[in-house]
């Protein structure tokens, strides 16, 4: 005979009775309070649609230990087929170069993986889910690949470093006044005006806009662009091509706007383009106005210009896919979205600090040692 407790009988009742709770405590929850009720096993079985077996089982574990047990003993389960060791060793293999092994590979996919570890005997089989998984455990995915480009500008940390100051509105220590600018500025150049041989067609309920593949060209045109990075302010101007007479007209178009016309000082943050490259540069934006100040990036820096945000939001919102009828029509559509963009932007959020310059530099000159 099972005697419950006000306690237990509380907990067993709201187990029988929940909706959320597994099915398996459900049922050993009704065993016992059937039980309870003075119930036999053979009409319990029948009423929960068991085996004797089961509620004997359960109805003793019940009288033993209470209702810790009704909880599942532990298991053992299935023996470990691969060691720690051996895990260690195939995410090492995943995170060396598959030349380095001698194998005629760019990269590793899990299915090669497997095999050479076979092949070197780390495991005796493993299969390519298997590697896949213990990859995944640690986001290691060496079946991909990102390209990037080693900063070679002896100064390169200097020069960022600059460039990183003004952002923070600061110059040479001091932090920058109401009436001085930063203009992040550099031209987006052969840009295409491509005319689909068929009109498209817009998207509609399960199927994706259409684009024609084939299509002719309309020849080819540059936009220079002044970016305001703490006013969110963009100035252009369409061009032919690229070159310093062009970038030296946007120069002029902002340098006689307010409120850059009037401002103590105006830093114009460059990249090493032939528009606006070395010395010459430098000494002829002064020249031509005093108030400005330009400053360059280091060489392989444009991830460090704020205009090139800008630029990537313009080609995917105003022209991708391209298909103008020619370059006029470009042209409209670029200084359209241009006004449509200064309506209503923000400053971008940049998080990049000297800080983050530091350990990158950091991590360089450990990658070279």
């Amino acid at each position: 005979m099972i005697v419950l407790s006000p306690v237990e009988e509380a907990v067993l009742t709201a187990r029988a009775r929940s909706a959320r709770a597994a099915h398996r405590d459900v049922v050993r929850a009704r065993i016992v309070l059937g039980a309870a009720d003075g119930a036999s096993n053979a009409r319990i079985a029948a009423g929960l649609g068991i085996g004797d077996d089961t509620v004997r089982k359960w109805r003793g574990r019940f009288a033993a230990e209470g209702l810790a047990g009704l909880e599942d003993r532990p298991r053992s389960g299935r023996p470990r087929r691969f060691t720690p060791v051996q895990r260690a060793e195939v995410k090492a293999l995943a995170c060396t170069l598959p030349a380095e092994t001698g194998q005629p590979l760019s990269r590793w996919s899990s299915t090669d993986l497997a095999a050479e570890v076979v092949g070197r005997g780390v495991a005796a089989s493993i299969s390519a889910s298997t590697v896949r998984r213990w990859l995944r455990g640690d986001a290691i995915k060496p079946w991909q690949h990102r390209s990037w480009i080693f900063p070679r500008d002896p100064d390169f940390a200097a020069k960022a470093g600059r460039v990183l100051d003004l952002y923070a509105r600061t110059w040479e220590g001091r932090p920058l006044g109401d009436d001085e600018y930063v203009i992040s500025a550099d031209e987006k150049s052969q840009l295409q005006a491509l005319q689909r041989r068929h009109r498209g067609t817009p998207a509609t309920s399960g199927r994706a806009r259409r684009v024609e593949f084939e299509y002719r060209r309309g020849g080819t045109l540059a936009y220079f662009a002044a970016y305001d990075v703490h006013r969110a302010r963009v100035i252009g101007r369409i061009a032919p091509k690229t070159g310093i007479a062009p970038f030296t007209e946007l120069v002029e178009q902002v340098m006689t706007t307010e409120p850059y016309a009037s401002a103590r000082r105006v830093f114009w943050v460059v990249d090493n383009g032939s528009s606006h490259s070395g010395w010459r540069s430098i000494e002829r934006m002064r020249s031509d106005w005093p108030t400005a100040e330009l400053v360059h990036f280091p060489v392989h820096a444009s991830w460090l210009n704020q205009v090139e945000i800008y630029f990537s939001i313009l080609q995917r919102k105003a022209i991708s896919p391209n298909d103008f009828a020619d370059l006029d029509a470009l042209a409209a559509r670029i200084l359209r979205f241009q006004d449509r963009y200064n309506t209503a932007a923000e400053p971008f959020t940049w998080s990049y600090t000297r800080t983050d310059l530091n350990n990158f530099v950091n991590s360089l000159a450990e990658h070279a040692a």
